[in-house]
């Protein structure tokens, strides 16, 4: 699949991200008056939050980046995600100095390297962890519920990756890396309880093997260097995410244990010897904010599923999820990428110490780099995409992998074609479905297409997608014959034969029946309101308030968060019928950033 990734390197870009600068007036004012009057002068597109800023902001990869794994080459970081049942799998991050991050492609980007067909949006894609070794990358992962775990590998992290080489021999998930300084290579991974008998729900056990990184490969014995967690007299559950590092001498796991959601947390053990005994810090967890008060401002919750990174100026870092509720530990933006500072305490690795709370703003790490290695993923930003380009912009994802060729940017120019099939996103095959990410709180998407209904099965516009069965659909469709925009909520009931329940609809006048129709979601919080409208005109309102909590993951579940989609759908019929989009656009603004964006 070709796909290329637009970015702001100067004025007219039409697919673009962009930063909000929350100082903007006091850096300008400390600016050099050479400099500020090059840039006023050249018009030169400067990120002045991501250059000059002497802080970065928390989440470093806002909205649904989970389970994020890191390794440094020189002076260059790449990171990756999990991604589950959407497609492309497993984005590839690049960075120089860990706070401004650019896409530079996917390990999974070939729709016949996995199949993702008959699988849950939370299935699929668990965990990956990206290492590299004598001029070759490799990425170790999950895919759950389809084939167990694999390995992939590329002499360029933006691709092309090898197709994924199965671990048959390796039972459990999570599988990552290390390369030792003695030319042997290890996977360690989280697997079942000793002899397959837990002694409590949630024990687990983490488990070691030699492995073959030409042959690809594992060797010997796998070996239980941990089981349960720090102590298992106090059943501890969930162990996970390990990874392990060397450090003078010692070898350092850490893992995550206490599960996903608020009891999650990062533990850290010590051996001098690769596979073990390894000792738990008896102060542990290093990370966790399960015992912060749940009520204080603006609190990040779920912390954990870490990974390390030493710089190139000898300080050490670590990337980790974290969840950001509105209220009673709801959250739709997903389990999303921190980046926090280690220190080391008596030959110990702490990334924050007990009591601490995640901040949103650190000092940076590194000096910044220069202006056309940004793409920024962290603060307020906005995004557009005119569908100008040949190819589609690679931050758009897929519900599944596209085997049909539905969707396309030839047959009218400057616009997005969908193909009305009869898949939907209550289903698990792969729908004509191109999904956003919802990245903040408070934002809005919106977009404007033209699709001329021919029956009331048929309906495109955009959707707020949590799961199969947690989302709202704003439409356009037949109702008794005439145009009319609808809103939809989905049931959430497996014994329903209905996939979503109408609660809105407004017939359209004659003579706007054949126009091009703008829709907009706006988040809230806890909160989503539905408009419609047309170019140059007023939103209309077709629903106010309406509950964003059930697209939550405390009620949908699952591990995933919430998409903005450009959807169309014939429901479980056949259609020749197409819809054309001509642009989408997503504002990000969550106050604890700054009030406002400005879009360069």
């Amino acid at each position: 699949m070709n796909r290329s990734l637009v970015i702001t390197t100067g004025r007219g870009t039409k697919a673009r991200r962009c930063v909000d600068t929350e100082r903007k007036k006091l850096l300008c004012a400390s600016m050099p008056l050479y400099l500020f009057a090059f840039i006023m002068i050249t018009g030169a597109t400067f990120n002045l939050h991501a250059q000059m800023k002497s802080e970065y902001t928390n989440p470093i990869l806002a909205g649904f980046y989970p389970d994020p794994s890191i390794c440094r080459v020189d002076d260059d970081y790449y990171l990756v995600n999990s991604t589950f049942a959407y497609y492309p799998g497993i984005p590839v991050f690049h960075s120089k100095d860990l706070v401004n991050w650019k896409l530079s492609g996917y390990v999974i980007d070939r729709p016949d390297e996995l199949n993702y067909d008959s699988l849950g949006v939370s299935r699929g894609i668990f965990a990956p962890a990206i290492r590299y070794h004598d001029g070759l990358f490799y990425v170790t992962c999950t895919f759950v519920d389809g084939g167990g775990n694999f390995v992939c590998t590329a002499k360029n992290p933006a691709g092309p990756w090898s197709k994924p080489v199965w671990l048959p021999q390796v039972s459990g998930i999570d599988p990552s890396l290390f390369f030792d300084d003695n030319g042997k290579a290890y996977l360690v991974f989280n697997s079942i309880a000793p002899d397959n008998k837990p002694l409590y729900q949630g024990h687990r056990t983490i488990r070691i093997r030699e492995f073959d990184y030409v042959g690809l490969h594992v060797l010997d014995e796998e070996k239980i260097i941990v089981n349960g967690g720090t102590n298992i007299k106090n059943k501890p559950v969930w162990i996970e995410g390990p990874h392990v590092f060397k450090v003078r001498d010692r070898y350092y796991l850490i893992a995550a244990e206490g599960g996903t959601a608020e009891n999650h947390s990062e533990v850290v053990f010590r051996s001098e010897n690769i596979d073990g005994p390894y000792v738990p810090y008896e102060d542990n967890p290093i990370l966790t904010q399960r015992d912060l008060n749940p009520d204080r401002k603006n609190p990040v919750t779920c912390t954990g599923h870490a990974d390390l990174v030493e710089t190139q100026a000898s300080t050490w870092w670590a990337v980790f999820l974290g969840c950001r509720p509105y209220a009673d530990d709801s959250y739709n933006t997903g389990r999303e990428t921190f980046l926090a500072p280690v220190t080391w305490k008596n030959d110990w690795p702490i990334i924050l110490p007990h009591g601490d709370a995640v901040k949103y703003f650190y000092q940076r790490p590194l000096p910044p780099v220069s202006s056309d290695e940004q793409s920024s993923y962290s603060g307020n930003f906005k995004f557009r995409d005119d569908f100008d380009s040949d190819s589609l912009n690679l931050v758009w994802e897929f519900l599944r992998a596209p085997i049909e060729n539905w969707y396309n940017l030839r047959d009218r120019k400057g616009y997005l074609t969908l193909q009305l099939r009869p898949e939907t996103c209550s289903g698990k095959n792969n729908p004509s479905f191109i999904a956003h990410r919802q990245e903040h709180m408070a934002s809005t998407a919106s977009t404007a297409f033209q699709f001329l209904p021919k029956a009331e099965n048929e309906k495109a516009g955009l959707i707020i997608f949590q799961n199969e069965s947690h989302f709202y659909f704003l439409c356009k469709s037949l109702e008794e014959g005439k145009p009319a925009v609808q809103l939809y909520r989905s049931i959430d009931s497996d014994s329903s034969k209905t996939e979503m329940e109408l609660i809105a609809s407004r017939e359209l006048s004659p003579d706007r029946r054949n126009s091009e129709l703008n829709l907009e979601i706006v988040a809230k919080g806890a909160y989503y309101s539905f408009s419609y409208g047309f170019k140059n005109d007023r939103w209309i309102s077709l629903g106010d308030s309406v509950d964003a909590a059930f697209l939550s993951t405390k009620t949908a579940g699952g591990f995933v968060g919430c998409m903005f989609g450009l959807y169309a759908t014939s429901m479980g019929k056949l259609s020749g019928n197409k819809a054309e989009f001509d642009w989408f656009r997503y504002i990000g603004n969550d106050s604890v950033y700054s009030k406002g964006t400005d879009e360069k």
